[in-house]
């Protein structure tokens, strides 16, 4: 199991998630998957942290990153109503990581950007991340390291094209 910097909480859990142990390669899946995502879940909130930032606002400042958002588009990107963005977007304007300005044509959209704090911080964010996922697929065979990613991609892509707008 992959222990770097990994708390023992999530190590727990992630341990708890296999409990199951069965015959069935279903739930060996299912149970490998749940680990995994408590693996990344842990790494990605403590590079947050690392970087003074909560997971939510490491996630908008990602977002952020391959340009300009409308508000309307990000609450649904987030799964949430307008207004609890509003929140988010109100404490990422106070540190100064992110601003909001009107859509050029119509008066009641507004569009969220990056500020250059922000963005530098999205870029460090991205690659501090990056650098720790990339330790989890490393001990990996290049073979097997190229494998698990388009996997991974086809898994992503089907659920895409399956999942129900919200």
């Amino acid at each position: 199991m992959y222990c770097s910097g990994v708390s023992e909480t999530a190590q727990a859990a992630a341990a708890a998630a296999g409990h199951g142990c069965t015959d069935d390669p279903q739930a060996d899946v299912a149970a490998g998957l749940v680990q995994l995502t408590t693996l990344v879940q842990a790494i990605y909130a403590r590079v947050s942290e690392r970087n003074d930032l909560t997971p939510v606002q490491a996630r908008l400042l990602c977002v952020l990153l391959d340009g300009p958002r409308g508000m309307a588009e990000l609450a649904h990107c987030f799964g949430v109503e307008k207004a609890a963005l509003t929140g988010l977007m109100d404490r990422a304007e106070r540190r100064g990581l992110a601003r909001r300005s009107p859509v050029p044509g119509d008066r009641r959209a507004l569009q969220v950007t990056l500020t250059d704090v922000g963005h530098r911080t999205a870029t460090a964010f991205h690659a501090e991340l990056g650098a720790e996922l990339g330790r989890l697929v490393s001990p990996l065979a290049a073979q097997d390291r190229e494998h698990f990613g388009t996997t991974v991609a086809e898994i992503i892509a089907r659920c895409r094209t399956c999942l129900p707008d919200r």
